[in-house]
């Protein structure tokens, strides 16, 4: 198992990036989510999974934790995948030179668990690749939202990764139930999410997936406790906004050719 990060023996955070699960969800139809991206990231002679999702034809985001690694690291996007053990001529592989982890990311507690990654070639945008929105910085999603994420992590907490994309539907709950749980939680950067009667959730693997609400990424897979799965925290992209649509303006000058001034 990749990223498992064991802080203590009670308290263990889950990145959801070595086999993941999506448990008490369901197989979407094919290339119904154009939005989401498969990462494989490869450190060492080790290979760990991931989700992310495209927001811009050279942009998908997802958690920092999946390749904060150390060494060197290889990261490889798959786009318009649904069925990951065939060879499906909807799919584009892209190579990621470059990503941007947010400055202030805590591998120990996972505040700011938020990465972007450029894509160079840029995602061909079609039927089966597509962007999703992102909301602003002063845009909330409220509590009680009905919710989605997709992965293709577990389906049981001892199984297998699943090879199609699978989904399941969450709460958003109250802040209160989070801050009492995890000491690391902060109500502006992070969105308490999941059901305690469900028994529904994202686990290993689904890190960096969208918590797609009211058709908008409102947050990204991040952690939650080994035990049990309720709740679980998500990195609040709102609340990051600002700093990605920077990151995105970096990203159009480093496209720009170098052409010297004449004299």
């Amino acid at each position: 198992m990749l990223l498992l990060l064991l802080l203590t023996n009670a308290f263990v955070l889950l990145p959801w990036a070595g086999a993941g699960r999506i448990i008490g969800g369901q197989e979407v139809k094919p290339h119904s989510r154009p939005y989401m991206a498969h990462l494989e990231i490869k450190s060492g002679s080790q290979t760990g999974y991931c989700g992310g999702f495209l927001i811009r034809p050279d942009a998908v985001l997802s958690a920092a934790h999946c390749v904060d690694k150390m060494g060197t690291v290889r990261v490889t996007v798959i786009l318009g995948a649904h069925n990951m053990t065939s060879r499906e001529r909807s799919q584009q592989k892209i190579r990621v030179g470059q990503w941007v982890i947010h400055p202030e990311y805590s591998p120990d507690d996972l505040k700011n668990d938020i990465v972007l990654l450029k894509l160079k070639p840029r995602a061909r945008i079609n039927q089966n690749v597509q962007f999703i929105s992102i909301p602003r910085r002063n845009e909330h999603v409220r509590q009680g939202t009905l919710c989605r994420v997709s992965g293709w992590g577990r389906t049981s907490p001892n199984g297998n990764r699943s090879n199609v994309l699978r989904e399941v539907k969450l709460k958003v709950q109250k802040e209160e139930i989070c801050q009492q749980l995890f000491n690391n939680y902060q109500r502006q950067s992070m969105i308490c999410v999941g059901d305690e009667y469900s028994k529904k959730a994202t686990y290993m693997g689904d890190s960096g997936g969208p918590l797609v609400c009211n058709k908008k990424a409102h947050g990204i897979v991040s952690h939650g406790y080994d035990d049990h799965l309720f709740p679980e925290v998500f990195t609040r992209i709102s609340y990051f906004e600002p700093w990605i649509c920077e990151q995105l303006r970096r990203f159009e000058l480093q496209d720009i050719p170098y052409s010297p001034s004449s004299d």
